[in-house]
């Protein structure tokens, strides 16, 4: 969601800011400001809309300075304005905040006698508090620590004060929030991202850590306000490398085509040639297991559905898979013989990463599966597990969602044989099966002009359904999600037997309905479901593979053909056709296909 940049040192840092705030643009947001501290004190920029309006802003009145920090707001409380784009100032305090202060209309009310509020938003409440510490005689850190300690929520904040000093004050408590060590200049980012052209040594926060940064040192409080030493993580040069469009017209297609490689990267991780599987993967001991709790959010919660037919359908091993949102809060009942995974590209998910701390406090044991290995899912998990699908910076996950899925399928694969319910023979067949994922991807590619003539059609149409059976009903949902998030058309995925229990009241002539049904042993079942919505008019887009095609194309308005895969890794040969007819009829009806409104890559608020 909302991103933080700062730096402080002894040169000139706007057009830094500037630069590190666009790192953070597919993060998702709405406006954009900059504030610098210099001789003449605090100076700010803000604009409503996309980065580039604010270094219209910029170029029309400059300013700089040796301190400054930036901010994208993504809107929680207030419009999206000038007025509620970050930074906020109040007396000699500037601030900028990523996340939610719960608290803050019970602030509001209790500084409402003293205190002039301008904008609509919770963070300005920070500034205020931080202003009235300091007009009470408090030194800096002092009324920074006071107003901390008033804060209920989440938040990553880095303030300024206009007091002489050279100094930067951060904050962490729910939000990421990351140091970057230079020198003569220290460096804040909300991700690795972020601080990418400014440091490759960086100390991430603890969660309820403070900080204060000055050009030649930094120094870390805990939420005891005591000092501590955190970790210095060394970024890998090239590891963030991957952030460039290249010479595709997207990110999301750029991504799409990744996964001709990046796939092959999560198997790296997960199996070995001697072995079958690798270290790592065989540190979870899934016969000690009698349940896995799978928890995650849009995309990554269907990764976990197609998952949950793998587990039980191969290592005979129950899974329950709940939405991160709501599994607090029915209070789930947990066995201390289950596993919990938490599934995120991320790892910084808010509501993903408070069901990890619930069950980490129910005493179950915890897996995170990331693609961010320093997120804060990965260090408070007891055991974290890569995905390898390099940076995704379009909002709509494609790679690091069939890396979510590869690296599921590879360890599904290892409990049923852990688990005495597969035979060495045919785990080998299994293993060949994933090993050839890769060169079935790149076939399944080859259809991209196909698919970009069925997505011209689609884009006509304001509503859509699409059906799936067994493992292919996860497919489905995602595939709805990926045309309605950026898109923008309304679409829903069904079960396909589920159908005539409801929806199949709004099928009339000429809806759309996207079949996924590659040829195997539900395949009958569901060429009956496409004789119903077709009895009724449906217009049917059949995305499946050659012996389904050759069965079933005559049925369909379109049909796409993907390669013939083994059953156990199809659901993965067929994202690619939902990923590229998403983004084929968003382009054709000219959407934001990156960053699409109101959306954002990493959601860190509940």
């Amino acid at each position: 969601m909302c991103g933080i940049v700062g730096i402080v040192g002894t040169q000139k840092v706007t057009d830094r800011l500037i630069d590190g705030l666009k790192r953070l643009e597919y993060r998702g947001y709405d406006s954009a400001g900059v504030a610098v501290l210099n001789g003449s004190g605090l100076k700010r920029a803000r604009a409503k809309g996309k980065i580039a309006s604010l270094v219209d802003v910029l170029d029309d009145a400059p300013i700089d300075g040796p301190a400054g920090i930036a901010h994208t707001r993504w809107a929680t409380h207030g419009v999206p304005n000038v007025t509620n784009a970050h930074p906020h100032f109040a007396g000699k305090v500037g601030v900028v905040h990523n996340g939610i202060i719960e608290n803050y209309q019970e602030i509001r009310d209790d500084l409402a006698g003293t205190r002039n509020f301008v904008t609509d938003t919770d963070t300005e409440v920070i500034a205020h508090l931080m202003d009235e510490a300091l007009k009470e005689g408090l030194s800096s850190r002092d009324a920074f620590k006071k107003t901390l300690k008033q804060l209920r929520g989440a938040y990553a904040l880095a303030l300024m004060v206009d007091d002489g000093s050279n100094e930067i004050f951060a904050a962490r408590a729910g939000s990421p929030l990351a140091l970057g060590i230079g020198k003569g200049e220290m460096y804040l980012g909300s991700d690795a991202l972020a601080l990418a052209q400014l440091s490759r040594e960086l100390v991430y926060l603890e969660e309820g850590d403070w900080a204060v940064l000055t050009p030649e040192e930094y120094e870390i409080f805990d939420q005891n306000d005591k000092p501590v030493a955190r970790d210095v993580t060394i970024i890998q040069a090239g590891a963030l490398g991957a952030s460039d469009k290249g010479d595709y017209d997207h990110y999301m297609l750029k991504e799409i085509f990744e996964q001709r490689t990046t796939i092959d990267a999560t198997l790296n991780a997960y199996l070995s040639g001697r072995q079958g599987f690798s270290e790592m993967a065989q540190q979870i001991d899934f016969a000690a297991l009698d349940r896995l709790v799978i928890v995650a959010c849009g995309t990554a919660s269907y990764a976990g559905e197609v998952a949950k037919y793998w587990f039980e359908q191969w290592a005979g091993l129950a899974v329950d898979v709940d939405i991160a949102s709501e599994f607090r809060y029915r209070h789930p009942v947990l066995s201390q013989n289950s596993m919990f995974i938490a599934v995120s590209q991320s790892g910084e998910t808010a509501d993903t990463l408070a069901a990890l701390r619930y069950c980490q406090e129910a005493g179950l044991k915890t897996t995170a599966l990331v693609n961010v290995m320093t997120s804060t899912m990965a260090r408070e998990a007891d055991l974290a597990l890569p995905l390898n699908a390099g940076p995704e910076i379009g909002v709509a996950s494609t790679k690091a969602f069939t890396s979510q899925l590869t690296a599921l399928a590879a360890l599904a694969l290892m409990a049923a044989v852990q688990r005495g319910k597969m035979s060495g023979d045919a785990a080998e067949t299994q293993l060949t099966n994933l090993k050839s994922l890769t060169s079935l991807v790149s076939s399944s590619l080859e259809q991209d002009s196909a698919i970009q003539n069925l997505a011209k059609d689609l884009s006509t149409s304001t509503s859509a359904f699409f059906l799936g059976r067994g493992p292919m009903v996860p497919i489905a949902y995602e595939g709805a999600l990926k045309l309605k998030e950026i898109s923008y058309i309304h679409a829903e995925g069904y079960a396909a037997g589920e159908l005539k229990h409801g929806p199949i009241a709004l099928i009339e002539d000429g809806t759309p309905v996207i079949v996924v049904a590659p040829h195997d042993e539900l395949f009958e079942k569901t060429v009956s479901n496409m004789q119903e919505v077709a009895a009724r008019g449906a217009k049917i887009y059949l995305f499946t593979d050659i012996e389904g095609h050759k069965a079933a194309a005559h049925m369909a308005h379109r049909a796409i053909a993907l390669p013939t895969a083994d059953p156990f890794i199809a659901p993965i040969v067929q994202t690619i056709g939902m990923q590229l007819l998403a983004y084929h009829t968003a382009v054709a009806l000219g959407t934001d296909v990156d960053q699409p409104r109101n959306l954002a890559k990493s959601v860190t608020v509940e």
